[in-house]
């Protein structure tokens, strides 16, 4: 009798480093801070765009998708269906020869509709591209006294194929929401958009 009581409690105990372990493995996944420093932040919380989905179809109501690019990547490259688009930065389709690429101001409302649409406390996780705008992103949600937000670090369309011997050499083909089996959309919910404010 007391051998089996002991088998039992052996059982119990290595059941629960089983399951501290794998908890363990589960933070240790979504807190590993990127090797790139332009997709690092200040709070110190990452996920995958996979591990983002999995996370909110466990608990919907739990964490909250912030898609932060402009709203024609939005609209026209395709989004995550749940994700609600309040754009960091704005289109002005306005040339910059030095830096060979469009101008993209600070969105001045930001700040006011992510606090207009959720609380400090939520779990949020924001994804723009490919994890640098979410980093900026989140570093103004910080300073406004959000707390518990991750940065989605592979972005909507991921990182680049640099393969000079590809097809696909340049390409947006590696991780991210889009190539990783996670839904994505056209369709416009207009409970998600952003609606520019009336001036």
């Amino acid at each position: 009798m007391s051998n089996n009581r002991f088998k039992f409690k052996t059982w119990i105990a290595f059941l629960m480093v089983v399951l501290f372990c794998t908890s363990c493995a589960i933070v240790m996944a979504e807190g590993q801070a990127p090797r790139d420093p332009k997709k690092q932040t200040s709070i110190g919380k990452y996920i995958t765009s996979k591990e983002a989905y999995e996370k909110w179809k466990a608990a919907p109501d739990k964490i909250k998708i912030i898609d932060c690019r402009t709203t024609e990547e939005y609209a026209f490259v395709g989004h995550a269906p749940m994700a609600f688009n309040i754009p960091s930065k704005l289109w002005t389709g306005k040339w910059d020869p030095e830096k060979k690429q469009y101008v993209m101001p600070d969105n001045p409302d930001f700040e006011v509709q992510a606090k207009a649409k959720f609380k400090p406390d939520e779990a949020l996780a924001v994804m723009c591209r490919s994890g640098h705008r979410s980093s900026a992103s989140i570093e103004r949600l910080a300073k406004i006294g959000f707390t518990n937000v991750y940065n989605i670090t592979d972005g909507f369309e991921g990182d680049m194929i640099k393969d000079e011997e590809s097809y696909f050499n340049g390409k947006r083909m590696i991780n991210g929401w889009k190539n990783s089996g996670a839904p994505w959309t056209y369709t416009l919910d207009p409970e998600r958009v952003y609606i520019i404010p009336a001036q």
